[in-house]
């Protein structure tokens, strides 16, 4: 880690306010709207182990689990939206309205939600309180998805939490059109779970979209918005502005709503909806940002703003200037759940603060699984995502040779992430993961070859088989060469390579 040099207190505001001057010209046509809101404009004083779960080994729990998998998988699939929120709704009121025995801290976006609300997380557990965490989708179990105090609920548990849930869930099936969906189940389970526990504050990520997604039976005081990109456009939208309009359904009256760097056309739809409900408004690059960071061992070194002051010397465990960026908005996001810049001055302690980002973890992103030959895993699933990985991999690794392992789910934008891939990649291996959403492997080569060239591309149908071809590539290089593995393209080939490198 290279030495940081002394910075005067001036410099790293100049450093902020040129920040603030690029951002203000990149987005000069939203002067009138933003004129309209009220924003976070303060000038206040400066002030995890791994998450995913081992397998169960009690042969009645791995049963039970596997009755209540097949139950849930009968249901209407997490990925079909439906605009209506009556059977959520139905179900809320059977159960005693869960959802309001906490606050919460609602996240909506297309790229870096999951990675959000666990920095979320960990600074609210820093800070002495009981968090629930629901998060979608899982990367190896059903249980990563509903978590207490930062740990994904026990099997037995989320086992209990079912059976408890599932005579609601039946007396609302009984009275709808449509049973509850798969996702609409789950979200049940966890605002129970978490009036249960009970949490002091909740943090929840929409499954898709926002206005119409099952979550969005919250108030929640703080909204926020992760950068928008285009992902299951059939669904939300063929632009950016058009899928915020979806998402902007989470941004409550009289909220704070927590604004990533967004598309004008996004930010637009966005500021507008907070105008209409009179939310408070906190920017990146406006009202708080990334001041300054390089790259360390085994993440990053940053000097965050926040929405009263800075916090410097802040380590990142995670790699890639997009994790930066999210580091900020979760900051801001806890700053203004406590009423920074709002009702006082003064910022978070920045120890706390500290020690809290130390422990992020975030499997499945930028991670580090193997090593002689490196193999990283990311789910990156769309163009954004792929941009963001490789620039991560570029700045952060340095490989001499980056073999890819590429799974993909039917419906995504894969010509665009092959691509965005292509730069950094001397080798693919396309491949299928389980899921009946995964993308033929015959189509999936044809589009690859298309991108990289026939020489550049190898089939291997199973993902076992894939990863012992890309490591065997890398191999080639000899021991000493830097020469790495990526998986990436899904959540599920990312999950499934995982358990097949031993990380249970």
């Amino acid at each position: 880690m290279s030495e940081r040099p002394d910075s005067a207190g001036s410099d790293q505001d100049d450093v902020f306010e040129d920040l603030v001057a690029a951002e203000t010209g990149r987005d000069p046509d939203l002067a009138v709207i933003e004129a309209g809101s009220r924003t976070l404009r303060t000038q206040g004083a400066r002030p995890q182990t791994d998450a995913v779960p081992a397998r169960p080994t009690d042969p009645a729990v791995v049963e039970a689990l596997k009755e209540i998998e097949a139950e849930l998988a009968a249901r209407w699939p997490e990925t079909k939206l439906d605009p209506s929120l009556v059977r959520v709704e139905t179900l809320m009121d059977v159960l005693g309205q869960p959802q309001r025995a906490y606050p919460t801290i609602h996240i909506t976006g297309t790229n870096g939600k999951t990675s959000t609300a666990r920095m979320i997380e960990a600074l609210l557990t820093a800070f002495e309180l009981r968090t629930g965490r629901y998060t979608s989708p899982h990367v190896q179990s059903y249980t990563e998805r509903i978590s207490l105090d930062g740990a994904p609920i026990s099997y037995e548990r989320f086992i209990d939490t079912y059976h408890d849930v599932k005579p609601y869930v039946d007396m609302v099936d009984a009275q709808q059109e449509h049973r509850l969906s798969f996702f609409e189940f789950l979200t049940g389970m966890a605002y129970a779970a978490f009036a249960d526990a009970p949490v002091d504050v909740a943090v929840v990520e929409v499954g898709m979209g926002g206005s119409w997604d099952a979550t969005n039976v919250i108030d929640a005081t703080v909204a926020v918005v992760t950068p928008i990109s285009l992902d299951h456009t059939e669904r939300l939208g063929a632009t950016p502005g058009e899928i915020a309009v979806e998402k902007a359904g989470i941004i409550k009256r009289d909220a704070t709503v927590v604004l990533a760097q967004q598309p004008v056309d996004a930010a637009q739809v966005l500021l507008k909806r907070a105008v209409e409900v009179d939310a408070t408004v906190a920017r990146e690059g406006m009202e708080f940002g990334v001041v300054a960071r390089e790259v360390a061992v085994g993440g990053q070194l940053l000097t965050l703003r926040g929405l009263a002051g800075e916090y410097p010397e802040v380590f990142l465990p995670l790699h890639g200037a997009h994790m930066a960026h999210n580091a900020a908005v979760a900051l801001a996001a806890v700053e203004a759940f406590f009423g920074v810049g709002s009702q006082h001055s003064g910022g978070l302690d920045p120890d706390t603060v500290r020690e809290a980002f130390a422990s992020v973890v975030s499997p499945g992103r930028m991670e580090v699984v193997r090593r002689s030959p490196t193999v990283v895993l990311d789910a990156a699933h769309n163009p954004a995502g792929g941009e963001a990985a490789a620039a991560a991999v570029r700045e952060a690794f340095g490989f001499s040779r980056l073999v890819g392992v590429v799974g993909v789910s039917d419906g995504k934008d894969v010509r665009g992430l092959l691509e965005a891939l292509e730069p950094v990649l001397a080798e693919i291996v396309v491949t299928r993961n389980s899921s009946h959403r995964g993308m033929d492997v015959d189509a999936l080569a044809a589009l690859a070859v298309e991108v990289y060239g026939d020489d550049r591309v190898q089939v291997e149908p199973r993902l076992d088989d894939a990863l012992e071809a890309a490591i065997t590539l890398a191999e080639e290089e000899g021991e000493y060469s830097g020469a790495g593995v990526l998986v990436t393209g899904s959540v599920i080939t990312v999950g499934e390579a995982r358990l097949l490198l031993g990380k249970e």
